[in-house]
């Protein structure tokens, strides 16, 4: 039983027993006072009596005459005369009739008065005595009428009474259940605050629970910010404040590779005469350049979504534009940028030369390095500055527009053309988590199945991706249902279909449908989109904690000093970026910054599943970090003994 209906129930048996006992008492003091009233009815009535017969020098028969008289009047129930040897002379008794109240009220407050007695004397002699008892009926009466009327006003007043007491009930009620709020969300890994209430026992617990909030976030933030410290450390240049070379190659190849690869574009810089720069003018000044430079490709790097600046070596720079086929324009105008920048700094001589080329998902990493960098030394033995494109090989048989690209996949939808396809996801011991289901597509009934990221970037411009994610949703939801012995399936949303109108109304609908398979479901969203819609994942969260299932963040990692708007969504586990996990076995960094982000997780309850393992030396490396499990291309289910 709730408090609420505990304290609700206390109330009311605390003030059943109060009326009552009001009740009983009033009955009691009333019978009392009656009994006393008519004892002394009884008494007077007897005396007085008594004394008129005195007056009359009675006999037999006037006393009689006299006696039924007075009894006629109805008011009495016995009258007798006994003489002075205590025989009865005379004797009236009212027969048994209504005695103007319920029989069990009358049989449980019975009204015994003490009878009146008198002495009758004729001159100086006794005649008799006189005994009389008047009649209870209207004692009765009257005390009945008096206990319906008390009934009624402690009725009222039980009334009036509850409803006070709901009004400080529900006046308690409001800030204990927020109370309570607080803490099954601290429960669910979601640390809010909550405004402390006028109560002062209540605001003494909402005080305290909102100082650990506090302080948990606290700790949060300055870990966090030491993290950030240790990431930046292991894969910034420290001069140029951008990306290191390692970390730039890994997430290229995280392009290349990864499942929901969309492809993009490779630009590599490099300025000329820096060696010369350094012996006219000095480290200082070349440092100062170098910074500049720095700053124009970063700059190059964030009008982009999800794009990546970095220092590749002394001279050399490079940026990688995820999902981006951007064209030559943009390359002149980087290099008229740095012409501009270099102005200053060089003799009459060329400034910079860029080498560019746009790629597909499945390109070798050594084909696009290479292309793009014989594009590079294509542009620098020209001697002026240049842009040079490689030409590295695309797959010609997809669509081109977006109408084309929209009649695709509404017809695959329609036809049901898509499938999920399931990558193993293992703990440290390579014991199977749950099974990772990127969607594919294909464009005809004969084609071949297309990974996500051919289709999906485009789904997300034409407003696609809520029912690609939905039918995704069901394909998981119907496999659960026919395998009740897979441990769970993990389905990707896609950040775009958080914002779409009636996503959340047709989710919760199809979970209703299966839900016993959804408590098997684990939902991810990448870290991009989750930063950009934080409120319409927090209400996500919501909705798939209704159905027990697991939520997560994929991708993790590429924006971890904006990890603070993540401590109060709720979430299950992580997935942290493979541009991390890419050689963790030789990067001593990443290792640090990598057994902080565990510890963190672990902190708030959350699993920690690295993506893109390709070794065993990586799996190794991620076990001694303190990860709760892996997938990639390197990932197997241990075969049982």
């Amino acid at each position: 039983m709730s408090m609420y209906r505990q304290l609700w129930l206390a109330i009311i048996l605390s003030m059943s027993l109060a009326l009552a006992g009001s009740l009983f008492a009033s009955l009691l003091s009333a019978r009392a006072y009656l009994e006393q009233e008519l004892s002394l009815k009884n008494a007077d009535n007897a005396a007085a009596l008594a004394l008129s017969l005195s007056q009359q020098n009675p006999d037999p028969v006037s006393a009689e005459l006299v006696v039924a008289a007075m009894f006629d009047r109805g008011h009495y129930a016995s009258i007798r005369i006994h003489d002075p040897n205590g025989r009865l002379m005379i004797e009236r008794i009212a027969p048994a009739g209504d005695p103007g109240a319920p029989e069990w009220f009358v049989q449980r407050l019975p009204i015994d008065a003490e009878p009146g007695q008198a002495q009758i004397t004729s001159g100086w002699q006794q005649f008799g005595t006189v005994t009389l008892v008047s009649h209870s009926r209207f004692g009765y009466q009257a005390l009945w009428t008096s206990t319906r009327t008390m009934v009624v006003l402690l009725t009222l007043a039980s009334l009036i009474g509850g409803y006070l007491g709901s009004l400080i009930l529900r006046r308690l009620r409001r800030p204990l259940q927020a109370v309570i709020e607080q803490a099954e969300a601290i429960t669910n890994r979601r640390f809010v605050t909550i405004p402390e209430p006028s109560v002062p026992e209540l605001r003494q617990l909402a005080s305290a629970m909102n100082t650990t909030v506090a302080r948990l976030k606290t700790m949060f933030e300055d870990e966090a910010a030491r993290l950030e410290t240790v990431r930046r450390e292991a894969n910034f240049d420290p001069l140029t404040g951008l990306n290191n070379r390692d970390f730039f190659i890994a997430q290229l190849r995280s392009s290349l590779e990864g499942e929901d690869s969309t492809g993009g574009t490779l630009f590599l810089i490099r300025v000329a005469d820096l060696a010369g720069i350094n012996r006219r003018l000095g480290r200082e000044a070349t440092d100062d350049l170098l910074r500049r430079i720095g700053a124009r490709v970063g700059a190059g790097a964030t009008a982009y979504p999800e794009g990546l600046a970095a220092r590749m070596n002394g001279a050399d720079f490079g940026l990688l534009l995820p999902g981006q086929q951007a064209g030559r324009e943009a390359a002149q105008a980087l290099l008229q940028e740095l012409i501009d920048t270099m102005e200053g700094f060089v003799d009459g001589g060329a400034s910079a030369f860029i080498g560019m080329g746009s790629f597909q998902r499945g390109t070798g990493l050594r084909v696009v390095l290479s292309q793009v960098d014989a594009a590079l030394i294509a542009a620098e033995a020209d001697g002026v500055n240049a842009v040079r494109e490689a030409a590295i090989d695309s797959d010609d048989d997809i669509p081109r527009s977006a109408d084309e690209w929209s009649q695709a996949i509404r017809q695959a939808l329609q036809r049901h053309w898509l499938c999920l396809v399931t990558f193993p996801v293992v703990d440290m011991r390579r014991r199977l988590l749950h099974g990772e289901c990127p969607l594919r597509l294909k464009l005809d009934e004969s084609d071949e199945w297309l990974p996500a990221g051919r289709f999906l970037p485009v789904a997300e411009r034409l407003g696609l991706s809520a029912e690609l994610d939905l039918a995704a949703l069901a394909l998981g939801l119907a496999e659960l249902e026919r395998q009740p012995d897979v441990t769970g399936l993990a389905i990707n949303l896609s950040a775009s279909s958080l914002a779409t109108p009636d996503f959340e109304r047709r989710l919760t609908g199809l979970l209703g449908k299966h839900r016993k398979a959804a408590s098997r479901l684990w939902i991810e969203v990448a870290e991009t989109g989750v930063l950009k819609h934080v409120d319409a994942f927090r209400n996500l969260c919501r909705v798939l904690g209704g159905f027990n299932c697991q939520v997560g963040v994929e991708h993790f990692g590429r924006q971890f000093s904006q990890i603070g708007a993540l401590h109060d969504l709720g979430l299950n586990y992580i997935k942290v970026d493979a541009s991390f996990t890419r050689r963790l076995d030789t990067n001593p960094g990443n290792q640090a910054f990598l057994k902080g982000v565990s510890s963190i997780a672990h902190g708030i309850g959350l699993l920690v599943i690295a993506e893109g393992v390709v070794s065993d030396a990586e799996f190794a490396a991620l076990s001694a970090v303190g990860f709760d499990g892996a997938t990639g291309p390197g990932v197997k289910v241990a075969t049982p003994d």
